[in-house]
């Protein structure tokens, strides 16, 4: 099959020509009819996730076909149209068994503990627990959107976040994960204001629901325009980049018992963050993390989707070629991406 590759961490990665995968007993290969590139792919690249043994072929976010299926899955068959989350869980470990498949002890993860979805194809593990299937109306694109920046959104605002009506919701970064929680925060019936540095990206965020937004570059106190805007602070807080400074601000804009919720990654540099916690602890706030959603959720946010309530295709910036992946992953770190980008041609 064809694949994106690369042999060395930030080292220029190349399409080439690599053996096509088979099913474990317990897994499937998909044909990918999408794949996302997310800046967790990026960070990939970059030599930050230590799960990743080189040579690699990234991706993370996709939606396929079924092409073959191993002799122990029970609920696939060749020819079925599925998406899965960015995180699999094995079913069998103590958080799999209380529902947690997100942070499952012997997680799967394509695109970083094996193979990923730059290619034509790809092998899923623990398929019977991790396969979501596609409602026959959404098409690839969209469906490959929802992998991670999407889902992960959904999980921090509604599982994590508990956002309801009326509430405030800060989304710090207007990316694919940014602009995602803006949306859905929005369908919650939550006001959101959008912090970023580029006033396109505020644009947009204002037309997917945004009430208001703070361009970082143009105050002093990021925090505190928060806090302006929202007479008194956030009561919801995504730091949807992975930033210490981020991190800061958005737990510094919350009110008082406010919740901060990690989405973007922390690594290298930024992954021990200051925190305020005098403030943690005279406002009682909460800090809490997002990873991934479980497959046995998608079916709230797929019935979201149905109905109109939400609109990932909306986010869907731009869609390309495999060749063109390896442009669009190795300059992600220059924010120029306005939406999503999918790879839709192999």
């Amino acid at each position: 099959m064809k694949a994106m590759m690369y042999r060395a961490f930030s080292a220029p990665p190349e399409i080439e020509r690599v053996a096509d995968p088979v099913p474990d007993t317990d897994g499937v290969v998909l044909k990918v009819m999408a794949s996302g590139v997310c800046r967790s792919d990026w960070h990939g690249w970059q030599g930050n996730d230590p799960d990743i043994t080189l040579p690699h072929v990234p991706g993370h976010e996709l939606a396929g076909i079924v092409e073959a299926v191993g002799n122990g899955v029970s609920n696939w068959k060749p020819g079925d149209r599925v998406t899965v989350p960015f995180v699999g869980g094995c079913g069998r470990c103590p958080e799999c068994e209380s529902g947690n498949q997100q942070v499952c002890d012997h997680q799967f993860q394509p695109g970083f503990t094996h193979w990923g979805s730059f290619a034509e194809y790809v092998a899923i593990h623990y398929a019977d627990i991790n396969l979501v299937r596609l409602p026959q109306e959404m098409n690839f694109t969209t469906a490959a959107s929802l992998g991670c920046r999407f889902s992960t959104s959904f999980r921090a605002i509604v599982d994590q976040g508990k956002v309801s009506a009326g509430q405030w919701v800060a989304v710090h970064g207007c990316g694919g994960v940014g602009l995602s929680a803006i949306m859905i925060a929005t369908a919650f019936g939550a006001k959101v204001v959008a912090v970023d540095i580029a006033d396109d990206k505020l644009a947009l965020a204002r037309k997917l629901g945004a009430v208001a937004s703070v361009n970082a570059s143009d105050v002093t106190d990021v925090a505190e325009a928060v806090r302006d805007l929202t007479e008194g602070g956030a009561n919801v807080s995504l730091d949807a980049i992975g930033s210490a400074d981020v991190c800061f601000d958005s737990i510094n804009g919350l009110r008082k018992r406010g919740k901060h919720i990690q989405v973007g990654l922390m690594v290298r540099d930024n992954s021990r963050p200051i925190v305020p916690m005098d403030k943690v602890l005279a406002n009682e706030l909460e800090i809490l993390g997002s990873h991934g959603m479980q497959a046995h959720r998608y079916d709230e946010m797929l019935e979201m989707i149905r109905v109109g309530q939400l609109a990932p295709e909306k986010l869907i910036g731009q869609t390309i070629t495999l060749e063109d992946s390896i442009a669009a992953l190795t300059s992600m770190n220059e924010f120029y991406a306005i939406g999503v980008t999918v790879i839709t041609e192999f």
